[in-house]
C-alpha cells in the first residue's frame, strides 16, 4: 500500500526537503490537518476517525452531525484543531495500535515522513513517537544501540534506551532521567571493560587512566562531574535545558560506543 518512490526519491533530491528540527512541544496547525488526510488514504471515514477521538478525548460525538462529508469530517477537523498539542502525538499512536498489515505500515510511513519535511523533532519507532534530533545524534544512537548488542551489554542499552525514552515523554521531558540514565549506560560499558563492578565512572577514570586515550579520558571526567551535578543533585532553578541533556545522550552514546567496540575486539583475541 505504501506509494511508489517518486522522481525526487530515486534520484536522492528527497532530502533536500527535509528541514531542521523547530518543533518538538507543539503540535502545528498543518499536523493536525495531514492528520486525518493520512487516515482517509487508508480507505477510513470521518466517523471512523471522530469515534477514535472521541473515545480517548472522553467528548460525546455531535449526533446531529450525521454525513461524513461536511459534517462529521468538520466536527473532526475542529476536535483537533483545539485540543492540546500533545494529544496530537497521544492519537497518533492511538491510530497505530489500531491498524494492522499495510494500512499500519503506510501510516507511520507518511507520518514519519512528514515529520521530516516540517522540521518535527518526533519519529515513530516500535509504534509508538520517540525523540527524533538532528543526523549526528540519531546516529550516535543507533550505533550505540548497535555495538552494545554485538557486545552482548543488555543492561548498557537498556539504560541508553531509557535515556531516550526520557527525553521523548510528553508533554515535558524528563531531563534529569535523560542525563542519569545515560551516565548509567557509560558507567556499565566502562565497568565491564575494566572488570571493576563497583567504582562509580569518576573513579574509574581515576583508576584506570588508559581506559580511554588522554586527554579524552578528562573529558569524560568532566561529563561525569556535569551528569553528577546536574543529573543527581540538582538545585533550586538550576534544572539543565533539553539542549544540555541531549549533548550528554549524544556524547556519552559515542563514547559508549567506542568501548563497546574495543571489548567487543578484546573478546575477539
Amino acid at each position: 500500500m505504501i506509494e511508489k518512490e517518486t522522481f525526487s526519491k530515486r534520484f536522492g533530491h528527497h532530502t533536500q526537503r527535509i528541514k531542521e528540527i523547530t518543533i518538538r512541544e507543539d503540535a502545528p496547525l498543518g499536523l493536525r490537518r495531514y492528520l486525518p488526510i493520512a487516515f482517509y488514504e487508508l480507505n477510513k471515514k470521518p466517523s471512523d476517525l471522530r469515534f477514535i477521538i472521541c473515545r480517548y478525548l472522553k467528548v460525546s460525538p455531535d449526533y446531529n452531525n450525521w454525513s461524513e462529508y461536511p459534517n462529521i469530517d468538520g466536527e473532526v477537523s475542529e476536535l483537533i484543531e483545539s485540543c492540546d498539542w500533545y494529544l496530537i502525538y497521544d492519537i497518533i499512536e492511538i491510530i497505530i495500535g489500531g491498524l494492522a498489515g499495510l494500512e499500519k505500515e503506510k501510516f507511520i510511513y507518511d507520518i514519519n515522513d512528514y515529520f521530516l519535511i516540517n522540521g518535527i523533532g518526533w519519529k515513530i519507532i516500535d509504534e509508538q513517537i520517540r525523540i527524533r534530533g538532528d543526523k549526528v545524534f540519531e546516529t550516535a544512537i543507533e550505533n550505540v544501540v548497535t555495538i552494545l548488542e554485538i557486545a552482548k551489554l543488555k543492561t548498557a542499552k537498556s539504560e541508553i534506551r531509557e535515556a531516550i525514552i526520557d527525553l521523548s515523554r510528553r508533554p515535558l521531558p524528563d531531563i534529569t532521567g535523560a542525563i542519569q540514565h545515560s551516565l548509567a549506560c557509560l558507567e556499565c560499558v566502562t565497568r565491564e571493560i575494566t572488570g571493576d563492578t563497583k567504582s562509580t565512572l569518576g573513579d574509574l577514570m581515576k583508576k584506570y587512566p588508559n581506559v580511554i586515550p588522554s586527554p579524552l579520558d578528562q573529558a569524560v571526567t568532566k561529563i561525569w562531574g556535569f551528569t553528577s551535578e546536574q543529573g543527581r543533585h540538582l538545585r533550586e532553578g538550576q534544572e539543565p535545558e533539553y539542549l544540555e541533556a541531549e549533548l550528554v545522550v549524544e556524547v556519552t552514546a559515542a563514547i559508549s560506543t567506542y568501548l563497546g567496540k574495543k571489548l567487543t575486539e578484546r573478546n575477539r583475541l
